[in-house]
């Protein structure tokens, strides 16, 4: 058992339930849409191997039945993801690409309301909706940076789902071959350095989207201190505040309110 955030069970009335598929792990908890905390022990249980549809379907089923949830779900895939089927699939199975896998959810769970997102829109949505930008009025950008870089944009709330900007072309590189924090890693860069790279990505992203807003997410903003200081962009940038939660939160915001991209 693993828990992200403080836990509050004094509010019962309004709860989701959310489910984050990983390449290592499946993650589920009950959700208080109050105020975006996990009621209760998040559940995790490791992604198969291999990670196909049917495979990480039945590891679902088996979080929701072993929480008690009964109502609607809301899953994330590490996909783009149109009308509940999977366009993409990066860390997961081949296989999931072209899967309907609102369906496929739907049936495991014996037929209830099932919402399929992208992982970082659901994390959009949270950090929108509960963390970083619950203040916030405008155009929102999570960027979520890790082995790539994931992508996030609303605008007073509003998901415009399945940005995949970690692949828009910065002088003439992706962007997350520019910035992600595998980059930082890989090339043994200074934060400083790394910052600097991070700051030619935004800088574009500024130019095209004009942002109020960036959030950034991934394993990397727990040590926001020692490079978003060193960021020289226009628009401000917070550090995400539900870090590993997000997904779980936003996926059951999502199965709550009926969002589907």
């Amino acid at each position: 058992m693993a828990q992200d955030v403080p836990t509050d069970r004094s509010t019962p009335a309004n709860h989701g339930f959310g489910v984050d598929i990983g390449g290592s792990g499946v993650k589920g908890a009950v959700v208080d849409l109050d105020t975006g905390r996990l009621v209760g022990d998040r559940i995790k249980i490791l992604t198969p191997q291999p990670s196909t549809p049917e495979a990480v379907a039945t590891t679902v089923a088996q979080i929701v039945e072993q929480a008690g949830w009964t109502g609607p779900v809301g899953v994330t895939l590490p996909s783009v993801v149109t009308g509940g089927v999977a366009r993409t699939a990066a860390n997961i199975d081949k296989s999931w690409i072209g899967t309907d896998a609102g369906s496929l959810f739907s049936r495991v769970l014996g037929g209830r309301d099932v919402s399929v997102l992208n992982d970082a829109d659901a994390a959009g949505i949270a950090e929108d909706r509960f963390g970083a930008a619950k203040d916030t009025d405008g155009v929102v950008i999570l960027l979520t940076f890790g082995t790539g870089i994931g992508s996030a944009v609303l605008h007073n709330g509003v998901l415009l789902p399945n940005t995949e900007f970690g692949h828009m072309e910065v002088d003439g590189k992706e962007a997350e071959h520019r910035a992600a924090s595998s980059v930082k890693e890989r090339n043994d860069l200074s934060y400083k350095q790394w910052a600097k790279e991070v700051s030619r990505v935004l800088t574009r992203f500024e130019a095209l989207l004009w942002p109020d807003l960036f959030i950034a997410g991934g394993g990397i903003s727990r040590k926001h201190e020692k490079w978003i200081p060193h960021l020289t962009n226009r628009t401000p940038v917070v550090p995400a505040e539900l870090r590993n939660a997000a997904g779980i939160v936003g996926a059951a915001y999502a199965a709550k309110t009926g969002v589907t991209p």
